[in-house]
C-alpha cells in the first residue's frame, strides 16, 4: 500500500466516509460489549520504562535484535533481552522449558512494562498452558507480536482479558533506519504510537469487493491458520460481537478455504460485528490441482448470509505494510465508497 493511502489520526481528524450504516451491527456490538467485562488496558509506556525481549517460538541471534534494541532505545525506553535470545533447539528459541521459564519470568517481573516477542515461527502453543498469568492479571503489561504469537493474543482474549499489540517484531526492524523506506518506518513507528497510548487510526483505499457498513466492537484476530489450530482448545477465540481481523502467508487456496470453513462451522463468523481481511500471500496451486477460487471468493462465500461489513486488503499481515493493532480494545470500522477507516474508540 502506498504511504499516501495510510493516514494517522491527526490526518484523519474530521474526515468522513460515505457509507451504508449497519445499525443492527452497531447495536449488537454495543450490547455484547456492555454485557461483559472489558479487557484491561495495560499502562502505556513512559520514557525510561523497560521492554523485555524473549523468544517463545523461533530462535534469533543477539545480533539480529540489535536494530530493534537501538530503535526502541531511541524512543526513550530501556530494553532487556531475555535468556532465550541466542538459544537454539533446532527451529526453536531454546527448549520448551527454556522458553517457558523466560516468558514466565517476564510476565512476573514488575520492572518490565512490555514484552516483545523476537520473532514468530512456531512454538508458543507448546508452552502456553504452562504459563501462570495470575501475577500478570494483577499487573498487566503489553505483549507484542504477530504470526505464531496469535496464540497469545487469542489465549488472553479467551481467558485473561488483557489488551495486547499485534505488530511486527524484532526481526522486522530495518538494519539501517536511514535507508528504510517510509512505509517500513511508519509500520515500526506504529508500535511506538501504540505503546505510548496514541489512539490508533487507519485509513485504506476502497476495494470493489468490500461490503459497506459500520460496526463497533472489540478488535480480535491474527494469523488465520493459528486461529484455526486453536479451535476447541482453551485458547479458542471468542468472536461474538467483535471485529475480527485475519491474515496468512504461504498457504494453498484450498487450505485457506478449509480454514474459513472451520471458522464458519465453529460459529466464529455468525455473530461478528465485522470482518477485516488483511494480507494473504497465497502459495501457487500445483499444476493440474487448481482450486479455481480467489481469497475474495472464499471469504464472501462464507459470509454471504450475514449482514456485517467486510473489507479486504487491510494493512496487516506477513508483509511490509503490517501496522500495529491493539487487540482487545474497542474499535469502530467504517467501510465506505471512498475507503475504509478503522479507529480506536476507547
Amino acid at each position: 500500500m502506498n504511504r499516501k493511502h495510510f493516514l494517522r489520526s491527526l490526518t484523519l481528524a474530521g474526515a468522513s466516509l460515505p457509507v451504508i450504516p449497519s445499525i443492527p451491527a452497531l447495536a449488537a456490538a454495543e450490547q455484547a460489549v456492555s454485557s461483559e467485562a472489558l479487557p484491561a488496558i495495560p499502562p502505556y509506556l513512559k520514557p525510561g520504562d523497560t521492554i523485555g525481549i524473549t523468544c517463545p517460538a523461533g530462535y534469533i541471534t543477539p545480533d539480529s535484535i540489535k536494530p530493534a534494541i537501538q530503535q526502541m532505545e531511541s524512543w526513550g525506553y530501556k530494553v532487556r533481552p531475555g535468556k532465550t535470545v541466542g538459544m537454539r533447539d533446532f527451529t526453536f528459541g531454546g527448549r520448551d522449558q527454556d522458553r517457558f521459564q523466560d516468558f514466565q519470568e517476564m510476565l512476573d517481573d514488575p520492572s518490565l512494562k512490555a514484552i516483545m516477542c523476537a520473532r514468530g515461527g512456531y512454538g508458543m502453543v507448546r508452552i502456553i498452558d504452562q504459563l501462570n498469568f495470575s501475577g500478570f492479571v494483577q499487573q498487566p503489561k503489553w505483549i507484542i507480536g504477530f504470526s505464531d504469537i496469535t496464540v497469545m493474543h487469542c489465549h488472553l482474549s479467551a481467558n485473561y482479558p488483557v489488551a495486547s499489540i499485534h505488530s511486527k517484531m524484532c526481526n522486522s526492524f530495518p538494519d539501517d533506519w536511514s535507508k528504510a523506506d517510509p512505509l517500513q518506518q511508519d509500520t515500526i513507528l506504529s508500535i511506538r504510537r501504540a505503546l505510548s497510548g496514541e489512539k490508533m487510526e487507519y485509513k485504506t483505499p476502497p476495494s470493489a469487493f468490500n461490503r459497506m457498513g459500520m460496526a463497533e466492537g472489540l478488535l480480535v484476530g491474527g494469523n488465520l491458520k493459528t486461529i484455526e489450530s486453536l479451535s476447541g482448545s482453551a485458547s479458542s477465540i471468542n468472536t461474538k460481537g467483535r471485529i475480527l481481523f485475519v491474515e496468512d502467508t504461504g498457504e494453498y487456496l484450498y487450505s485457506i478455504d478449509r480454514m474459513f470453513w472451520n471458522l464458519k462451522r465453529a460459529g466464529k463468523l455468525s455473530d461478528l460485528a465485522a470482518l477485516v481481511v488483511g494480507g494473504f500471500k497465497v502459495k501457487p496451486d500445483d499444476p493440474g490441482e487448481e482450486f479455481g477460487r480467489t481469497v475474495i471468493d472464499i471469504v464472501m462465500e462464507k459470509v454471504k448470509e450475514f449482514k456485517y461489513p467486510v473489507c479486504f486488503d487491510f494493512p496487516v499481515g506477513h508483509q511490509k505494510n503490517n501496522f500495529a493493532l491493539k487487540c482487545g480494545v474497542i474499535h469502530q470500522l467504517t467501510v465506505g465508497t471512498e475507503g475504509v477507516e478503522l479507529k480506536e474508540k476507547r
